[in-house]
């Protein structure tokens, strides 16, 4: 993607918590014919000393899986928060409106996972993201259901080989900020979310981001 220097992130724990805090992400492959063939679902991050690596599944009639397992290097996008930048926030009237985001691109290869136990591994950390209480009644649905719904699925292991991070919060423009983040802090869920990254990033003097680093 197009990254200008100024909001480059190269930072592991920055992309981590964009992955972790924003799972539903976009895989991206090419189909037989060489188009681009997308699917939205939730991923799981799991994170180590030999990198990310991302754990998700398609349903079985998903082509999805065929593309991974026979072209396995593919793309996968994360959106964090997003929001209008109103002019509004500088000092001077010759600015114009523009759009505060965060946004991460992963080169990764894939893993087709077949093994029962396995799939059911992951499953049970997706189920332990997103609503741990869960766990107790997918137990309690028994083997052979587990199997017919296991079947129904195709699981995949994805290794981030590379990634690029972009947070574009205005960090260039040192003289909108105070305006940026109390517009923010203001407004929705979205612009109240980049008002803590501003924080995490230290653009607002006399706040301490360690208080929103979580």
């Amino acid at each position: 993607m197009y990254q200008p220097p100024q909001f480059v992130s190269r930072e592991p724990l920055i992309a981590a918590r964009l992955m972790r805090e924003h799972p539903f992400a976009s895989l991206i492959s090419t189909d037989d014919e060489g188009f681009p063939f997308v699917t939205h679902l939730p991923l799981h991050l799991e994170d180590s000393q030999n990198g990310f690596t991302l754990l998700g599944h398609v349903a079985k009639p998903n082509p999805h899986w065929k593309y991974l397992a026979t072209r396995p290097k593919a793309l996968v996008t994360f959106v964090g928060p997003h929001a209008f930048l109103s002019p509004k926030v500088y000092p001077d009237l010759a600015r114009v409106p523009s759009w505060n985001y965060l946004a991460l691109h992963c080169t990764v290869e894939a893993k087709i996972i077949d093994e029962v136990d396995s799939k059911d591994a992951l499953l049970k950390k997706l189920i332990a993201d997103h609503e741990p209480p869960y766990a107790a009644q997918w137990r309690s649905l028994g083997e052979e259901f587990a199997h017919k719904m296991l079947a129904g699925i195709v699981a995949f292991e994805l290794k981030i080989v590379d990634w690029q991070c972009k947070l574009k919060l205005n960090q260039h423009r040192q003289e909108s900020h105070a305006a940026l983040h109390a517009t923010y802090a203001a407004g929705g869920p979205n612009e109240q979310a980049l008002a803590v990254w501003m924080q995490t990033l230290n653009m607002v003097p006399g706040i301490d981001s360690r208080q929103h680093s979580e």
